[in-house]
């Protein structure tokens, strides 16, 4: 158990990556200093924590910055006494490790994509359809990994779980936006109900924004691509 900590976070309220970190420090029942990021107008603090990449979270600790979310949550797992969030058993430790990596290379690329296309239907449409075919594979996952309990981590929620149902609130905000579903109940089942379950959790409600919230900063966000790429266009 580490000692007296100074922890701030820099993090954006609709970010899922910054939710995670979030949730991991709730759920340890750590104190933070939480520094709200405008990624239009970053901070110096933001770009100098994190010259690499420039976004957030980033989890400053005694002075040090971690970058990363599924590094982070990992480092506070294991830093910090509480609840365990990764699993204990070293097989189901790596499995989660792997299909949280599938969750960030596969899927978050895919919705991020149909929030930022401004060009063609068919460009979204390419973007859903991986979006899809993510989520089938990981009801698969579920069906294995959660071992007919209600959560990745089995009976109450895990590594897995955070970094799954930080998206959640973006997935709802496409269904207001779009009409669009991305995980369809009819096609997967078993991660409907979970993310049901999921949004019904002390830890989920804690941290995780409504859905509207999002609504409003990806209108602020397509606008932004828009102008960006007409500027381009005129140079």
């Amino acid at each position: 158990m580490a000692g007296k900590e100074d922890l701030k976070l820099l993090g954006m309220l609709v970010s899922p990556f910054a939710i995670r970190v979030r949730m991991a420090l709730s759920m340890k029942g750590v104190s933070y200093e939480y520094e709200e990021e405008d990624l239009f107008n970053k901070s110096d603090l933001l770009l100098s924590s994190n010259p690499v990449h420039k976004m957030v979270p980033v989890l400053i600790h005694n002075g040090k910055p971690l970058c990363e979310s599924l590094v982070i949550v990992q480092y506070v797992d294991e830093l910090f006494a509480g609840p365990a969030i990764l699993p204990i058993d070293s097989y189901k430790r790596a499995t989660a490790r792997f299909w949280a990596a599938f969750v960030d290379d596969k899927l978050c690329p895919a919705w991020i994509g149909i929030l930022k296309e401004t060009k063609t239907e068919d460009e979204r449409a390419e973007k859903v359809k991986e979006a899809h075919a993510a989520i089938m594979q990981i009801e698969e996952a579920f069906a294995k990994l959660s071992e007919g309990k209600a959560f990745f981590g089995g009976d109450s929620i895990g590594y897995l779980d955070i970094v799954l149902g930080s998206c959640l609130f973006w997935f709802e905000a496409f269904r207001w936006m779009f009409d669009l579903e991305i995980i369809k109940s009819s096609e997967a089942p078993l991660l409907a109900a979970w993310a049901e379950r999921f949004g019904e959790t002390a830890e989920a409600k804690k941290v995780v924004p409504e859905a509207d919230e999002a609504v409003q900063y990806a209108y602020n966000l397509r606008a932004a691509y828009a102008a960006a790429a007409a500027a381009a266009a005129t140079r």
